[in-house]
């Protein structure tokens, strides 16, 4: 209920096996609008490059493996305890079929919740201005 509508929970630490090497993708959901697999990697601490590897190693797997003729290609999210957006911008993360995202370990201060406000923002200002240089 969380994850919100559509959701359906298939399965916690499922092993994927290549070449005789376990691997355990934390938990894989697949979800009906979507009409595809969703695989969730939990980190702790910043993203780091190897993690885009891996989790696209889930998702090769899953498409040989357990996707459905009639489904689309699966997802993968990456929830790491720290942000790390300069390294996700750089290896184009959105571009692909996996997004990364920070969870939050325990309840942050206000104070926190006022800087991303302002750094969301910020970028969303720095982005409009770039749009309307380029269109000029």
């Amino acid at each position: 209920m969380e994850l919100g509508n559509g959701f359906a929970f298939l399965e916690r630490q499922k092993r994927i096996s290549v070449d005789s090497i376990d691997y355990y993708l934390d938990l894989l959901f697949y979800h009906r609008k979507l009409n595809r697999l969703v695989a969730i990697d939990l980190k702790l601490g910043k993203f780091k490059p190897e993690y885009k590897a891996q989790i696209e190693l889930y998702l090769r797997w899953l498409e040989k493996y357990e996707m459905q003729e009639s489904e689309g290609k699966p997802i993968g999210l990456l929830l790491c305890s720290e942000g790390n957006t300069e390294h996700i911008e750089l290896l184009l993360l959105d571009e692909d079929k996996i997004k990364v995202a920070q969870y939050l370990t325990e309840l942050p201060s206000k104070e926190w919740f006022i800087d991303k406000l302002h750094k969301a923002l910020e970028l969303i200002n720095n982005n409009e201005e770039i749009k309307n240089e380029s269109n000029e």
